[in-house]
């Protein structure tokens, strides 16, 4: 054994938990705090104990750029408020250690969520947290098609955001 080695802190006790979120836009942010959507991103992920590094990539679109991609990935010709695309589904690939895990793309419609956040009585802020909340949580393998896992997933959004959600 090398000497001197055992002084070191198990784990690097020290380190905090790292995870890159890179929030991009290809529309106009008025009224969107994009750092703030950084801290949400990051606090699903310090909810769930996803294992560090990671990184995922938000993408804050138009209606138009994510019916092109929900037509292109999932054969549905339609816009809708948010896609998460997993980097874990399909074939895993090789990474070298120590590398960050890239868990996904969260493609959020601003149009969709101004639309909904009118109709839901609520900021364009806190309906894009929601659904950056939500694409996250499926990014991490929660899912919506059976009501008991619907029910599950709307807990673990509600203690992320600290708030209940009508929607």
């Amino acid at each position: 054994m090398v000497r001197g080695l055992a002084a070191l802190p198990a784990g690097g006790a020290y380190s905090m938990a790292m995870y890159l979120i890179e929030v991009q836009h290809d529309v106009d942010v008025a009224g969107i705090d994009v750092q703030a959507l950084e801290r949400v991103a990051t606090r699903v992920l310090e909810a769930e104990a996803v294992a560090s590094p990671a990184e995922l990539s938000v993408l804050l679109a138009d209606d138009g750029t994510v019916r092109e991609l929900n037509r292109a990935y999932r054969a549905t010709d339609a816009t809708t408020d948010v896609l998460s695309f997993a980097q874990s589904e399909g074939v895993p690939f090789a990474q070298p250690e120590g590398t960050a895990t890239h868990l996904g793309d969260i493609i959020i419609s601003i149009d969709t969520a101004r639309e909904q956040a009118q109709s839901f009585g609520q900021t364009l802020q806190d309906e894009v947290c929601h659904l950056l909340v939500h694409g996250v949580l499926h990014l991490l393998g929660y899912d919506h098609e059976a009501p008991e896992d619907a029910e599950l997933m709307r807990a673990h959004e509600d203690a992320i955001l600290g708030t209940a959600h009508h929607h």
